[in-house]
C-alpha cells in the first residue's frame, strides 16, 4: 500500500545482479537502478540513492535476505509525527554472540562519545528526505548511518525509535566484521568526532 519506488544500488556486482535488476525494472514501473562498475562502498551507495529518489521519505534495505521491508514500512507513519525513525532489534538471538557483542560496544562507544541515547544506529532508518538533504556524509563505508544520525540528531531533528525484527542470515557473509571494516569506520568515527 505504500506509494514509492525502489531504487536498487548495484555496488560492482560481479554476479548476475544486473540482468535481475533489468528484468524488474523493465515489469516494474516504480523500480529503477544505478550501476556502479566498482564497489564505492554501502554509505556511498545509500547516499546516491537518496539523492536520487522523488519520495518524502528514504530508507534502505540491504540485499542480504536479513531484512524484512514490512518491518520498517509498517511504521511509515509516524514521519507525520517526527523526523526520523530508528528500528532497534529486538530479536538479537538471530545474530551471533560476537555481532551482539560488537553492536553492544559499538553503541557504548557511540552513545558515550556523542551523547546519545540510542539503542541501535545501523538498521534501516526512514529519514525525511529533507532532513538527509540538509545534512553531509563523508563515510562511504558502515558508518554512514551513525554519522547521518548524529548529525540529524545534534541539529535537533525530531525521531522515534521502533522495534524491529531480523530474519536469519541463510547465504553470505557480513561485510561489517572485516577488519578493512572496522578501520574504515574508526577512521569515519575520528573525523566525525572531530567535525
Amino acid at each position: 500500500g505504500v506509494q514509492g519506488e525502489v531504487i536498487v544500488i548495484n555496488d560492482g556486482s560481479t554476479d548476475r545482479t544486473a540482468e535481475v535488476i533489468k528484468q524488474f525494472e523493465e515489469s516494474h514501473k516504480n523500480v529503477k537502478s544505478l550501476h556502479h562498475e566498482r564497489p564505492h562502498g554501502i554509505g556511498a551507495s545509500f547516499w546516491e540513492g537518496a539523492h536520487a529518489a522523488r519520495g518524502d521519505a528514504v530508507t534502505m534495505v540491504p540485499g542480504d535476505g536479513e531484512n524484512d521491508c514490512s518491518e520498517i514500512l509498517r511504521y511509515l507513519r509516524l514521519l507525520d509525527c517526527v523526523d526520523i525513525v530508528i528500528p532497534f532489534v529486538y530479536n538479537v538471538q538471530n545474530r551471533s554472540l560476537t555481532r551482539r557483542l560488537v553492536s553492544k560496544s559499538y553503541k557504548a562507544i557511540i552513545n558515550l562519545s556523542f551523547g546519545l541515547l540510542l539503542n541501535y544506529m545501523n538498521g534501516t532508518v526512514i529519514f525525511r528526505r529533507s532532513v538527509l538533504l540538509s545534512l553531509s556524509l563523508r563515510s562511504r563505508g558502515f558508518f554512514y548511518q551513525t554519522e547521518l544520525l548524529v548529525q540529524a540528531i545534534k541539529r535537533g531533528y525530531l525521531y522515534a525509535e521502533v522495534p524491529y525484527a531480523l530474519r536469519q542470515r541463510l547465504h553470505g557473509k557480513s561485510r561489517a566484521l572485516t577488519a578493512r571494516s572496522f578501520v574504515r569506520v574508526f577512521s569515519d568515527f575520528v573525523a566525525t568526532r572531530v567535525a
